[in-house]
């Protein structure tokens, strides 16, 4: 009969431990699940910090995972998040249609979500978009080209990013709203693109047009497909398709990689190019002289944006919002960060005053 109780008594004590390390997982559950597309571009890996420090001083907890530019791997990663019992799903997606699967996964749950810096398109599932104005993006790339174009008939050289990321739509949307009236007068004249030149006279153009540009004109966010187009169609370029030149590069991987392209033909006189992100290499390429402007995003204020939203969700305040994006299915409300202009002029004071670079990681700063 002793030992019986002694029994009872080890089971129970047992219980209260199990009961007891339920509810303490329950309160270290993960907060926020974060989904990066890779961990193979600087960008990405210096996100990953700045959302661990974002969080720092709540209560709030953050597991971050990266799917290295699979969307299988995107939708596993949110299935494993899911099941840490997460309230709120920050995604970065791989392509934007095909992660409606995975956030609608999310949705099942009764998982807030929150699109990062690119759009999920095609499904109701996400609630709130952080990002920066793709449209201003491209404004200032076009307008910057606009403002330092040499001459009349200037040959302008046209590409874009990926067709799988609506991002690549908006910022070549954007570009080609303020380029478009300078291309009827005659200011540039479109050198490498069909399809633009059949629709240079119409200043708004339906998704399905700006599709047909981009797909001539795409590098699919990649250096080498860039370098491999610019080579193919300086090739193709007449005489009169060179000498002072104008480029609407999308990035920053890109544009330096044109750039080297166009450098190196004896035929082009000079050119400009644009570029965004303000990567490393690029702002030396700027600094150089190699790489005419980047536009700016501030990633700091942007993982900001989308940390405070997620913060305010769990604390069950009112989310914020600028502005909203048609996704296809339906329009998400979206917070938007402001972009900034980096040329050789103002380098010093809005990267290295700011704290973004160090100067003494770059040569032939003034």
């Amino acid at each position: 009969m002793k030992n019986s109780k002694l029994i009872s008594l080890f089971l129970a004590v047992i219980m209260v431990m199990l009961v007891a390390a339920g509810c303490s997982d329950s309160k270290s559950k993960v907060s926020v699940g974060i989904v990066l597309p890779t961990k193979d571009e600087p960008r990405w890996v210096q996100d990953e910090q700045r959302f661990k420090d974002a969080l720092k001083g709540t209560d709030y907890t953050t597991e971050i995972l990266f799917s290295q530019g699979s969307s299988a791997k995107e939708k596993e990663n949110v299935e494993t998040l899911i099941n840490k019992g997460i309230d709120v799903l920050i995604i970065c997606p791989q392509d934007g249609g095909a992660a409606a699967a995975a956030v609608e996964a999310a949705k099942k749950d009764d998982i807030t979500v929150i699109a990062y810096d690119r759009l999920i398109t095609n499904t109701d599932a996400v609630d709130y978009y952080v990002t920066f104005d793709s449209l201003a993006v491209g404004a200032a790339q076009g307008q910057y080209l606009i403002d330092n174009a040499k001459g009349a008939n200037t040959p302008l050289y046209l590409y874009a990013g990926a067709a799988s990321d609506n991002n690549a739509f908006l910022f070549f949307e954007g570009a080609w709203k303020v380029l478009q009236p300078k291309i009827a007068d005659g200011t540039f004249k479109i050198a490498n693109s069909s399809e633009a030149e059949a629709l240079k006279d119409k200043a708004e153009l339906s998704r399905d047009e700006l599709s047909k540009i981009i797909g001539q004109v795409t590098t699919n966010w990649d250096a080498n497909e860039a370098k491999n187009k610019a080579q193919t169609h300086l090739t193709a370029a007449a005489a009169d398709s060179k000498g002072d030149v104008a480029i609407l590069a999308p990035n920053d991987g890109t544009a330096r990689s044109i750039a080297d392209v166009f450098g190196s033909d004896s035929a082009v006189t000079s050119f400009l190019v644009t570029g965004q992100d303000a990567e490393k290499a690029s702002i030396q390429y700027v600094i150089d002289g190699k790489q005419s402007m980047t536009v700016f995003k501030d990633v700091r204020t942007l993982v900001k944006d989308a940390m405070g939203m997620a913060v305010d969700i769990l604390d069950d305040k009112k989310v914020e919002t600028t502005g909203s994006y048609d996704n296809g299915k339906v329009e998400v409300k979206a917070k938007q960060t402001n972009v900034i202009v980096v040329n050789k002029d103002n380098v010093k004071k809005e990267l290295i005053d700011s704290k973004y670079y160090k100067a003494d990681e770059f040569t032939g700063l003034q």
